[in-house]
């Protein structure tokens, strides 16, 4: 089955509203690209009103980098389900590694997050699971087991229906910001197994779920990942704060549908 192509942005804490105003005339000046390939920018919460102002009438979609699990209440610093989707957030990354390295995000809480966000019922969110291994994990022959029970956690209590609305991102921490880096083979084999384990799980269902890359994807690296079997596109970081690249990966995403 053919999916169509989704890259995402995420600015993580960086970018203004200059760069909202030049992401955005950028991917206007693009607008053709939007026909092929689903886009979303994930910038800091302070700046989701700014981009749904820019984008307003572009087919772009937008992000949050995170979200509470609590409906309200005495949260400070954080952000509810509610809040986000008055912004006009339609996706919210879940189990980002920095999340879980930095700031606590045990896989208990990842599946509490999945799960605040599936049974909201105002307006349908696409929860996008972040999930890969440590450097020790791979060297240790742990990849696939770390990445099973990330996966068994998180979709613990998701149903197939619900799965719909579910995206996977494979981010091995070892290559993110490391200079290392993984081959589009190696990101593939984790692809297939993700893929294989959503089908024993999900059956028919899995077929839809996009798998994306965020291995620090860039502009020259990311025709030879998109062009692997699994890989439906990126999650993208540093690249997404430069418009040109950001589109460059686009358009290797594009190609996937050619």
């Amino acid at each position: 089955m053919q999916r169509q192509p989704l890259v995402i942005a995420n600015w993580k804490m960086n970018g203004n509203r200059h760069l909202t105003s030049q992401l955005a005339e950028a991917l206007r000046e693009s607008g053709a690209l939007l026909n092929d390939v689903s886009v979303v920018v994930c910038p800091p919460a302070v700046l989701l009103p700014a981009w749904q102002s820019e984008v307003f009438y572009d087919d772009v979609h937008l992000g949050a980098q995170d979200v509470n699990e609590h409906h309200a209440g005495a949260h400070t610093g954080e952000h509810s389900l509610q809040l986000l989707t008055e912004t006009g957030a339609e996706y919210v990354l879940i189990g980002h590694s920095e999340r879980r390295q930095l700031y606590g995000d045990s896989d208990d809480r990842v599946r509490a997050k999945v799960d605040a966000v599936l049974a909201f019922q105002e307006q349908k969110l696409k929860v996008v699971l972040c999930l890969g291994e440590h450097e020790h994990e791979r060297d240790n022959g742990e990849t696939f087991t770390r990445i099973e029970g990330q996966l068994a956690k998180a979709l613990a209590n998701v149903s197939a229906a619900q799965l719909a609305h579910v995206v996977i991102a494979y981010e091995p921490v070892w290559a993110i910001g490391t200079g290392k880096t993984a081959s589009p083979q190696q990101a593939q084999e984790v692809h297939a197994f993700i893929r294989n384990w959503l089908q024993q799980r999900y059956d028919a269902a899995a077929a839809t779920v996009p798998l994306l890359y965020g291995g620090s994807v860039k502009a020259d690296s990311a025709p030879a990942l998109f062009a692997e079997t699994d890989i439906d596109g990126g999650l993208i970081g540093g690249a997404s704060l430069e418009p040109e690249a950001f589109l460059a990966i686009c358009r290797a995403a594009q190609a996937r549908r050619s």
